[in-house]
């Protein structure tokens, strides 16, 4: 999975994870609001379809996504904003 966890952090937390992987956020949001498959999506993380936990992967950084441009924003703008602060 280069570079992509298995799951996406949880919590209230916005972690480096985060701020390494925006883009990679903001794609799968436009894609599923595109109305992308979720395995089509998963080809962004290079996830392969087949593998029984790809979905479960997808939709646990699709769910992140959708949190820092929710109700994460607040605390993703403020840790976004410290240089080199985020754990």
């Amino acid at each position: 999975m280069d570079g992509i966890d298995q799951r996406a952090p949880s919590g209230t937390d916005v972690v480096d994870y985060d701020r390494r992987h925006l883009a990679l956020y903001a794609a799968l949001i436009d894609a599923d609001d595109a109305g992308a498959p979720w395995a089509e999506a998963a080809l962004l993380m290079r996830l392969d379809a087949a593998d029984d936990d790809a979905e479960a992967c997808w939709r646990s950084h699709l769910e992140r996504a959708r949190w820092i441009v929710g109700e994460g924003l607040a605390i993703a703008v403020v840790a976004f904003g410290r240089e080199g602060s985020i754990s």
